[in-house]
Parts: C-alpha cells; structure tokens; sequence
C-alpha cells in the first residue's frame, strides 16, 4: 500500500508540473462521452489524415455462444459490437472533434436480449427484462464538442449530443481497458455506467492540472425497445463528476447524479452515487488494465439504496493472451419483477431484495491479423454466490460460460 501511495504522489506530482497536451490530442484522448481511460493504456485504433481533419476510427465485435446452467439459465448465440468515427478539426485558437459511434446489436441480439443470470434493467416486448442483458441501440453516441487552452495548465471542454454519455460514472463498460476482452455487461451496469446512452446530453468541464470538474444535463429515461431510435426528451436529469489524473498510469472519479424515471415501467426517480479507480500499466502493444468501481441507486419511489461493487482485470501474458477476471457484488431487486404473483410470494417469505456475487475467470488467444483487424479466440466461465431464499429458483450452484469470437480494429 506504501508503494502505491507513493507512486501516485510521486507520478501526481510530475504530472502536475507537466503542461496539458493541445485541444486537438486532449479531445482524442475521450473514450465514451468525455470520460477517460488511463493515458498509458494504448487504445486500438487507427488514427488518418485527410485535408485539415484529423480522423480516428475504433470497434469492436464479439461473436458469443452463451450456457448457462439452472431452472432459469438460457443459451443463446449471438454478437455484441460497436464502431466509432471521429473526426477533429482546429477551431477558433481550439479543438472540435465530431464522433459517430453506433451499434448492429439491433440486429445481431435477437429477441431483444442476450442470456445473462442475474441481470436486469429496461424491458423486452413490455415485460422488465431479468437474467438477460438488452441490446445496444444502432445510435450510441452522436456528439460534438470543443476544447480551448486556458493557459498551459487549464483546459475548457463543452460537450453537446442528441445522443451521449453524461458526467455520470466511470468509463462505460464498451469502451473501457479492463473490460476489452469480457463480451458481457457488468451486473452492476444500472448502478455504475447506464446512462452512456442518454439524450440530450450538454456538459461543461473543467480541468486544471490534475484535476477535473464536470456539470451535465441530460434526459434521464433510459432508451425504449425500439434501438433505432434516438432516447430523445427534455434536459430533465443532472449530474456531476470529480475526475483526478495522478498521473499517466490512473484515473479516479467520483460522481452524482439525479435520474428522472430512469425506468419506464417504475414510478420513481434514481439519484446515483458512483466512485471509481481505473489503473493500466503499459507492456509492450498491450497494457495491465484494473478497475475499481462502486455504484450506488437509491430510488425515491421506494427509499431503498442498492449497493454495487466491481473489479475487474486483463493482464496480457505476452503479445498474444490475455487473462480477465471480474468480481461483482450486487444488491437486486428486480430479479422476479416480471413475474408479480411469484415476486410477492418470494417478498412475504425472505424480502425482495438478494446480494449477488459474481466471479468471471476468462482467457483470450489472438490467432491471427488481417490488414488491421486482430481477431483472438477466448472463454469466460462464471460462478455465482447466491441467498439461500432463491436457490429454488436458480439451483444452489448455478454456472455459466461464453465461448467467443473477437474481432477488433488495431
């Protein structure tokens, strides 16, 4: 614990010292919304010029067979994926950069869901979705936003997106270094990082060496089954984030925010409290990445506080393999809302709510590049810790596995 103190003082301090980078490189250096991973992971993209523009393109995609075992586990094929453009430009002693980041789950996640024990958050054909996760929709980001110099030390960033990621959260699960080789969602994605598809979405942040400052308003309600669509309504949700950059090798934050009927079908308002610590240590093309996150929802309409925890890690053996894991904690309560005669008889005997544990021990193998793709082959295999009052319903050890394909821009 010494050494890590240490390092963070030591690093903090030089970074402090250190000037920020120009508009242009500090606008690319955004991974969803204006969220950042560690400086030090080397993200896969692929970076062109054309005329005066600078342009960046990232994706990628997995192609996933799930199992899982017990009464309410499914099995499903199926792909998750998402690909971003992004182009800047020089702009009144600034930076612009415009960012198109979309999604074929709509598509490639039939039925409106992928398997997922102990999952849960929005709905599929009006019933509230629960052990299966919910697609993306085609349009995940569609932003614009400016950064200016305020000194050698100080930068000003305005954010604007019909569709984006508020001030809310650490980096969301698509896009951040320790979760690149799990296809999966987090079971704690609607207390940690949901609102990464949100409309109406305007920020103002401010940085000052080390530190960062964000204010967002956005529509809090969370997108509707129809993943086409913009999730478009009035600027009725806020949020703040408290970002701290010690140096190349970590990020911290710390955020709050008010979300207006973040779920359709519930009467209530959620206000979210997330704190997070992201850490990548470079080796060679490829980085140690780990996340520390907590996120916490209490929701108005019931007074209840929910709790999440999660970390996670990909540590690269060497060039080509990969090693994850991911430990969850969770507190749900929606995990028989779709099924209301059952949910009260379970509520009369142990209460509704039920803390979840998760752990994921998963390997990756790249086997092959092609032009700029590098495609790798891997598994993941999750154990479950689970209250006794459920264990008739999910079995007393209930497993499950993905098998994948992944194929990404390098």
């Amino acid at each position: 614990m010494r050494g890590i103190l240490l390092c963070l003082l030591t690093g903090g301090t030089a970074f402090a010292q250190a000037s920020l980078p120009p508009p242009s490189t500090y606008l690319m250096d955004t991974a969803s919304g204006t969220a950042r991973n560690p400086l030090s992971w080397p993200a896969p993209m692929l970076m062109e010029r054309s005329q005066d523009w600078n342009l960046m393109f990232m994706g990628q995609g997995f192609l996933v067979d799930t199992q899982q075992s017990g009464p309410r586990g499914g099995d499903k094929l199926y792909s998750t994926n998402w690909g971003m453009i992004s182009a800047g430009h020089s702009l009144g002693g600034g930076s612009v950069l415009l960012k198109t980041m979309l999604s074929l789950e709509p598509l490639t996640v039939t039925d409106r869901r992928y398997p997922e024990l102990f999952q849960t958050g929005e709905t599929a054909f009006g019933v509230p979705l629960a052990d299966a996760q919910h697609p993306h929709n085609f349009l995940m980001e569609l932003s614009a936003q400016y950064a200016h110099s305020l000194g050698a030390q100080a930068m000003l960033q305005l954010y604007y997106a019909p569709v984006g990621d508020p001030a809310l959260g650490p980096v969301a699960y698509p896009h951040r270094a320790s979760a690149a080789e799990i296809p999966q969602a987090p079971l704690g994605h609607h207390w940690q990082d949901s609102t990464h598809i949100a409309g109406n979405v305007a920020t103002v942040a401010i940085r000052y060496k080390w530190v960062s400052l964000e204010g967002s308003g956005f529509y809090g309600t969370e997108p509707d089954e129809n993943r086409w669509r913009i999730p478009w309504g009035p600027m009725n949700s806020y949020a703040a984030r408290l970002s701290i950059f010690p140096n190349r090798n970590w990020v911290a934050q710390a955020s709050f925010g008010r979300l207006a009927r973040p779920e359709r079908q519930e009467p209530g308002d959620i206000m979210r409290a997330t704190a997070s610590i992201a850490y990548s240590l470079r080796m060679g093309d490829h980085a140690w990445s780990t996340s520390f996150i907590w996120g916490r929802n209490h929701d108005t309409s019931t007074g209840r506080n929910l709790n999440s925890y999660l970390l996670e890690s990909v540590y690269p053996v060497n060039g080509k393999n990969f090693v994850t894991g991911r430990i969850e904690v969770v507190d749900k309560d929606e995990l028989f809302a779709s099924e209301p005669e059952l949910a009260e008889e379970i509520d009369r005997a142990s209460g509704s709510t039920f803390r979840i544990r998760e752990y994921i021990a998963g390997y990756t193998r790249d086997i092959a590049t092609y032009r700029n793709l590098e495609i790798g082959l891997g598994f993941n295999v999750s154990f479950y810790g689970i209250p006794d009052a459920i264990q008739p319903y999910y079995g007393d050890r209930p497993v499950g596995g993905n098998i994948f394909l992944r194929v990404r821009l390098q």
